[in-house]
């Protein structure tokens, strides 16, 4: 699987107040995120915020759509996991279109949280975009050149890669990280794919977020210690 390195002189752009939430499916991130915004409220302006895409809560949105809701989340899925195949060549136009639309979209999202962040408020975010490996599901850019002969395809991917290029050199001041077993991520959302849940597992590591600080934590522990020590963690940065 390809990796991506941005330059050594576009690394040095850190969000300050902005603290990343990052892993599995199962680790528990929406729960912390939301008491880490509790807890950072209690000393002034805090804001979360999801900058996920076609998965979580942005497919739990579209899934509440009338009449076509649950088919488009389930079809931007399945059209999703097929661009993540290393060994199938991306999709065609239209459906390299909604994911560059998609990437678009993750591009305001995190707009917001650097504007929030130069005013001071500080920032929970639930994931965070990369550009070192590519997939929606890594939340990495959805398409890569090298996949494809249309010539529109590939204007998409290198306009994609750009825009992910951008997005990584903002980096946020914390990426606190929830590591799980696959087989206590499959117990706790037993309708994901066990093999899925054991590639973003394998993955996860490999991320460094353009050289962010990462806070590991294992959500083995009881929740109240997951707790404390993500707390603990952001109090440091602070």
């Amino acid at each position: 699987m390809p990796e991506h390195v941005i330059p050594a002189s576009e690394q040095e752009v850190v969000l300050a107040g902005v603290f990343a939430v990052v892993g599995c499916d199962g680790t528990g991130k929406s729960t912390l995120t939301m008491d880490l915004l509790d807890h950072l409220r209690s000393t002034g302006p805090a804001e979360r915020r999801y900058l996920g895409l076609v998965s979580g809560e942005t497919g739990d949105k579209i899934k509440e759509l009338p009449f076509i809701g649950v088919r488009l989340e389930d079809n931007l899925h399945r059209k999703a996991n097929r661009a993540l195949d290393m060994e199938k060549p991306l999709p065609g136009v239209g459906t390299a279109l909604i994911m560059y639309l998609l990437s678009i979209w993750r591009s305001l999202l995190l707009r917001r949280v650097i504007s929030l962040s130069r005013r001071g408020v500080k920032v929970i975010a639930d994931r965070y975009p990369q550009v070192e490996i590519p997939g929606f599901h890594y939340d990495g850019p959805g398409l890569t050149e090298a996949r494809t002969d249309n010539w529109l395809v590939r204007i998409l991917a290198a306009k994609e890669q750009k825009m992910y290029e951008w997005m990584a050199r903002h980096k946020p001041a914390l990426v606190i990280r929830l590591n799980i077993e696959a087989e206590e991520a499959h117990a706790r959302k037993p309708d994901h794919d066990i093999a899925e849940l054991r590639d973003k597992i394998a993955i996860m590591p490999r991320l460094t977020f353009n050289g962010a600080q990462v806070c590991e934590i294992d959500t083995a522990m009881p929740y109240p210690q997951v707790l404390a020590a993500a707390q603990a963690a952001i109090e440091q940065i602070q």
